[in-house]
C-alpha cells in the first residue's frame, strides 16, 4: 500500500492508486455502478479497507443518496435467515420500521455475492447489519460511501465512527455462572460459539469472571466450541464431558446449542437437572417448549431490532451527516429460571 503523510486523511486518489485504477472507477464502485468488472470491484473494496477511506461528511458529490430528502427504505443485511433469533430480530426491525413509515429490504450477505453493490444503488436510508463482520471489504465499501450503518452484535470490533448496538453479553455470562454457583456447582463447562466472535467471547469471559471471583476456591470452568450449531454443540458436549467427567453444570452460549447439549446428555444416559444442570442464552420460544424447560439468559431480541431502527433514523437525520461520536448501546440481559437447573447431584439446594 502506498504510504501517506502522517496525519493526512485517506483520499479517493489514494484508494485508486492502491487498487491500481482511476478515481472515477473508485467513485463508480462506491455508487454501486454495474459497469465495473468483479475483479476491479474487489480490488477497490479491498483498497478502501486497506487505506481506511471514509467519505467526509458533507461531500455531496460522493454520496450515494439522493439529495431530495430521506429515503423511505432501509436495508437489513443478515448472514442467515434461519432460526428463531433471526425471526425475532427481523420482527423487531419490521415493526419499528413500519411505525416510522419505512419499508425494509432484506439482503442476504453471502460471502461471494455482490450484495453491497445492490445496496449502494438503492436510495437507502441506511443499513442495519446483524451478525456480520465489519472488517469485510463489503462493509468497508458501505462505510466509505457514507451510508449510515448500525451494526447489531458485530462479530468483530467495529471501525471508529460506526454505530453498534448489542446486549450485555458479559453480564449475561456472569449471571449464568452465578446461578450455577448458587446451586452448589463448582465443576462447570461452557459450550461456546465461534472463538473469534466478540459476543461469544464476552459470554465466556463473563462466566469465567464469576467463577474466578466465587467464594468457592475450587470452582473450575472447561470450554468447548460448538459453532452456534445444534449438532456441533452436541459433539462439543461429548468432548467437554470426556475431558472433564466431573462437570455438573453446563452453560450453552445460545439456546440453539443448548438443544445440542440436551441431545448429548440424553445419548449418555444423563438426566437434566438430576445429573447435570443446563443454562442457555437467548430465551427463544424453544426454551419453553423443550423438556425440561430451559433456564436461560434472556436477551431482548425483538427490542434489539427496534432499537437499531431508531438509532439508524437518528443517524440518518443528524445535521452533521453522522460525524458525531457513534453510539455504543447495550440492552440489558436477565436470567429466566426454569426446570433445567437444580442443586449438585446428591446434595440439597444451598440456602440463598
Amino acid at each position: 500500500m502506498p504510504p501517506r503523510p502522517a496525519g493526512s486523511r485517506p483520499t479517493l486518489s489514494l484508494v485508486a492508486k492502491t487498487a491500481g485504477t482511476s478515481v472515477p472507477t473508485v467513485s463508480k464502485v462506491l455508487r454501486g455502478g454495474t459497469d465495473v468488472s468483479a475483479e476491479t470491484r474487489a480490488k477497490v473494496m479491498e483498497a478502501v479497507r486497506a487505506v481506511g477511506y471514509v467519505r467526509r461528511a458533507g461531500s455531496k458529490g460522493e454520496s450515494p443518496r439522493d439529495e431530495s430528502g430521506l429515503s423511505n427504505v432501509l436495508d437489513l443485511v443478515v448472514t442467515h435467515f434461519e432460526g428463531s433469533w433471526a425471526n425475532l430480530l427481523t420482527a423487531g426491525v419490521g415493526r419499528e420500521a413500519a411505525a416510522a413509515g419505512l419499508d425494509v429490504v432484506l439482503t442476504l450477505a453471502e460471502p461471494h455475492s455482490d450484495w453491497v453493490s445492490r445496496v449502494l444503488r438503492r436510495r437507502t436510508l441506511g443499513v442495519i447489519g446483524t451478525l456480520v463482520d465489519p472488517a469485510s471489504p463489503q462493509f468497508g465499501a458501505l462505510f466509505a460511501a457514507g451510508v449510515p450503518v448500525v451494526l447489531i452484535d458485530p462479530m468483530s470490533t467495529p471501525p471508529s465512527g460506526v454505530a453498534s448496538i448489542g446486549v450485555a453479553n458479559w453480564e449475561g455470562g456472569r449471571m449464568a455462572a452465578e446461578h450455577l454457583l448458587s446451586l452448589g456447582h463448582v465443576r462447570m463447562g461452557v459450550v461456546a460459539g465461534h472463538a473469534r466472535h466478540l459476543f461469544s467471547r464476552a459470554r465466556v469471559d463473563g462466566f469465567r469472571a464469576a467463577a474466578d471471583t466465587a467464594t468457592v476456591a475450587s470452582a473450575t470452568v472447561s470450554v468447548a466450541h460448538g459453532g452456534w450449531n445444534r449438532a456441533k454443540a452436541a459433539t462439543a458436549t461429548h468432548a467437554l464431558l470426556d475431558g472433564a467427567p466431573g462437570i455438573t453444570g453446563i452453560f450453552a452460549c445460545a439456546d440453539s446449542m443448548a438443544l445440542g447439549v440436551y441431545d448429548a446428555l440424553a445419548a449418555r444416559g444423563l438426566r437434566i437437572p438430576e445429573d447435570i444442570s443446563v443454562v442457555g442464552f437467548d430465551d427463544l420460544p424453544e426454551a419453553q417448549y423443550i423438556t425440561p424447560g430451559l433456564t436461560t439468559v434472556r436477551q431482548p431480541s425483538t427490542e434489539l431490532g427496534a432499537a437499531a431502527v431508531k438509532l439508524l433514523i437518528e443517524l440518518s437525520r443528524s445535521e452533521d451527516g453522522g460525524a458525531r461520536p457513534p453510539a455504543r448501546m447495550k440492552l440489558a440481559t436477565e436470567l429466566v429460571v426454569r426446570a433445567s437447573t437444580g442443586p449438585v447431584p446428591g446434595t440439597a439446594a444451598p440456602h440463598r
